[in-house]
């Protein structure tokens, strides 16, 4: 009796859409899905990215989101989890090089491609779970009762694109140079273009080959102004995405017609979503009308709140209630002919150079009207607060951005008696952040300013107030709001220690 060795290969595996072929692919996908996820750098920067979502879920100062700012608000954190799968998907390429356990494989039914689309399958668990994320951390801001606006699905689905693309970015790698440095090398290389450099701005169409263009801008615009080709820039990621796996699969081996069409097509997909991103950079004509006439001549909705009249972009008339709130508490501490004023409160922004655009807006010049931004909460309540108080005082936004005299002290006091902590306010309100001294005070349009005399008695007043001050500025009201008062003049009439030193208009 004899025994014959063969060296033929194996039949090959039925690979048909229900063979035995794709159920191994399937369940080693599942195999080194679990395995990538449970592997400590990964869940450790997993742990550190919902920890951060709690985090700032939780701050005060986004409790009024603006949900076009909140959805791009969910992209710059999935980058990092997405850098953590890039390095595990790249390991997990080479493990059977690193453990020289590669000639093992020749003997097994599954073929190179088989595994490499394995691998690639196996990132698709980590993107869902970053879509997962994504989703809490917009819905805890939809949920806000401060929220306006509008989310963009094609914003929300750049981080989970992102994570996708990296890890299929890792296994390519893994197959293309296949050293346990390149992928490290590669993150380090990704961290200092992104994060240590500038970064992607988006105000040109190279910028957008980036996984991310967050955007980030202090300038909110209604959502029909942002002019952001997200929903390009979502197909050019789907399509990058897609070719890194299919080209991993390519170069691994996989020649059958499936996978080389597969190539062209995501590579197709990306290509156009990168040429029409690129387009979308340059606002359209009717975009750039209507940026025009947001920022001169706005179609807004004007809404009758407590004899005072707001007028606000659609997307934030939702908001006049909280408005009217502070312009009622603003009101009912001073006294005169300023208590039933009718005010005019106006949402303006400057929207002709879009989410890049800083430029300042001019002070009314019309009785009564006040300007209101789109951002709030944090500094923008004080900051509001002083706008209205300041027009109640000198009449208009532009006489109160030039008072100089002890209206000032009337002025700051109307503004931040009535907060929960007036002295942090106080703070808040200032461009330094301080409570000595002169000072800038910011306003949503032109600031105003303090000496050191005013800030010595507004401090006064609102750290130990005298009995029945309410009263007393209202007794003197005429007197406190005419114009060139002094300021020790208005410490005597409010019952507190003027200031040590005259004021520089007054010297």
């Amino acid at each position: 009796m004899s025994a014959v060795l063969t060296t033929d290969a194996p039949d090959a595996v039925d690979a048909g859409p229900h063979g035995p072929g794709v159920r191994a692919v399937f369940a080693l996908a599942r195999f080194e899905a679990r395995r990538m996820l449970t592997s400590l750098p990964v869940a450790l920067v997993l742990l550190g990215y919902v920890a951060w979502i709690v985090w700032r879920g939780r701050s005060a100062w986004d409790g009024y989101p603006a949900l076009q700012d909140a959805d791009r608000a969910t992209q710059a954190m999935p980058v990092f989890f997405g850098l953590a799968v890039l390095v595990s998907a790249n390991f997990a390429v080479l493990r059977s090089r690193r453990h020289g356990t590669e000639p093992h494989f020749d003997v097994l039914v599954m073929p190179a491609w088989h595994r490499t689309a394995a691998h690639a399958l196996s990132v698709v668990p980590a993107a869902v779970l970053t879509a997962v994320c994504v989703a809490g951390q917009f819905t805890w801001e939809a949920v806000k009762p401060g929220a306006v606006g509008h989310g963009s699905p094609a914003e929300l689905a750049v981080g989970p694109l992102a994570v996708l693309l990296l890890g299929t970015l890792g296994v390519l790698l893994a197959r293309v140079v296949r050293s346990a440095l390149a992928a490290p090398l590669g993150v380090v290389l990704l961290l200092f273009t992104l994060v240590l450099g500038t970064g992607p701005s988006g105000a040109d169409g190279t910028s957008w080959l980036a996984p991310v263009v967050a955007g980030i801008s202090s300038n909110t615009l209604p959502s029909e102004l942002l002019g952001r080709p997200a929903a390009w820039h979502a197909l050019y990621l789907a399509g990058a995405a897609l070719f890194a796996a299919f080209l991993a699969v390519l170069v691994s081996g996989g020649r059958n017609l499936a996978v080389r069409a597969g190539t062209a097509l995501t590579l197709a997909l990306a290509v156009t979503g990168g040429v029409l991103q690129a387009r979308g950079t340059e606002p359209s004509p009717e975009l750039t009308a209507a940026r025009e006439r947001a920022s001169v001549r706005p179609e807004q909705t004007c809404v009758e709140r407590g004899g005072s009249t707001y007028c606000a972009f659609d997307e934030w008339v939702p908001r006049v209630g909280t408005w009217a709130g502070v312009v009622k508490r603003v009101q009912s501490l001073a006294g005169g002919a300023a208590q039933e004023r009718r005010i005019v409160v106006r949402q303006r922004i400057d929207a002709r150079y879009g989410l890049e655009g800083d430029a300042a807006i001019p002070a009314l010049t019309d009785a009564g009207q006040v300007t209101v931004g789109t951002a709030w909460g944090g500094n923008r309540v004080p900051e509001f607060s002083s706008a209205v108080a300041a027009v109640l005082v000198a009449g208009t936004e532009a006489a109160g951005s030039e008072l100089c005299d002890g209206r000032m002290v009337t002025v700051m006091w109307l503004s931040l008696a009535w907060q929960d902590d007036p002295m942090d306010a106080l703070r808040r309100v200032r461009l330094d952040d301080s409570v000595e001294g002169s000072a800038i005070v910011l306003s949503p349009t032109d600031p105003l300013t303090m000496t050191e005399g005013q800030t010595d008695v507004v401090r006064r007043l609102l750290e130990n107030p005298p009995a029945g001050l309410g009263e007393r500025v209202k007794e003197h009201w005429d007197e406190l709001t005419e114009p060139g008062v002094t300021t020790a003049r208005a410490a005597e009439l409010l019952g507190v220690r003027g200031p040590d030193k005259a004021d520089s208009c007054e010297e």
